[in-house]
């Protein structure tokens, strides 16, 4: 099939695309296109008109803040940018791996952060990781800018927070302790697939070798990535053993997951539960070696 008919707008800058959204009643941003694009083609999207801002280089970069505390990602920046970026590897390593998972090397050419969190596919890495690490979603329009708390962004399924005239120009990304242990694991049908259900964890360990500090996300499972909150708070204090392990996990395969006509619920609960058993043992071995480095 073919898109329907609609204006094409290219801004030059982000004070010229607020303007154009502003203005146009039923506008859509363009950003990477690798989701919009097919939904287009198959007539699941009806804009009349569509805002391209791959023509504004204000919005791709990466950097850390100057108090050192979070790093920052323009919307517009690649996927591919995310996964070869030393700072990312350095400071994000839980974005670093998650974003291997995102479709394949081609899509990641072209596939951006912000195009990737305001599409808001339950199954997609990058809102999975992002709700994981708290982060924060910048957006502006002519009224001015204001900061969304990445647990208040979904607003429904595939819906973000975000008015009409507003563009999404950044996420801001809390930094973790150097020495925590992060994992992102998922199940998909191939490699690049969407994910059927995907979990991300991060643990810091205390002097002692107990869990300070956790924090366990279910991608795939419900109308947005779900932050396991009951799991985490039954980490925080206690010996990462298998007991521990084993009822944080089970938490998670009684969640009232998400069917459709290709996997029933009962699957997914199945799923959230030994995912999320890797992920936190695989997290925890992390913590530990670095632990272990850190005292030789």
């Amino acid at each position: 099939m073919k898109a329907p008919v609609l204006r094409y707008l290219a801004p030059r800058s982000v004070d010229e695309a607020l303007h154009m959204l502003g203005n146009e009643e039923n506008a859509r941003i363009l950003a990477g296109g690798q989701s919009l694009v097919a939904m287009l083609n198959m007539r699941f999207a009806f804009p009349d008109c569509l805002v391209d801002i791959n023509r504004i280089p204000e919005l791709a970069y990466i950097r850390e803040d100057e108090a050192g505390g979070a790093i920052e990602i323009g919307a517009m920046t690649r996927q591919r940018d995310v996964e070869f970026s030393p700072l990312v590897a350095a400071r994000l390593p839980l974005w670093r791996e998650a974003v291997l998972h995102v479709g394949h090397r081609q899509t990641r050419n072209r596939g951006t952060v912000g195009g990737s969190l305001c599409h808001l596919d339950p199954s997609a890495e990058i809102p999975t990781v992002a709700m994981a690490m708290d982060a924060t979603i910048v957006a502006r329009s002519r009224r001015g800018t204001r900061e969304i708390a990445i647990a208040d962004f979904p607003a429904a399924y595939m819906t973000p927070a975000v008015a009409s005239d507003e563009m999404v120009t950044a996420v801001r990304v809390p930094i973790w302790p150097r020495r925590h242990g992060h994992a992102f694991v998922e199940f998909a049908r191939r490699h690049g697939d969407f994910a059927i259900v995907s979990c991300a964890a991060l643990i810091s360990l205390d002097e002692q070798g107990r869990i300070a500090r956790a924090s366990l996300t279910l991608g795939g499972v419900a109308v947005a990535p779900m932050r396991m909150r009951d799991a985490e708070g039954g980490l925080v204090g206690r010996a990462p053993d298998e007991e521990t392990l084993a009822r944080a996990a089970a938490l998670c395969g009684r969640i009232d997951a998400t069917a459709d006509s290709y996997v029933p619920a009962w699957y997914r609960r199945r799923l959230a539960a030994v995912l999320a058993r890797r992920a936190l043992g695989q997290a925890i071995q992390r913590a530990g070696a670095h632990e272990e480095l850190a005292s030789s």
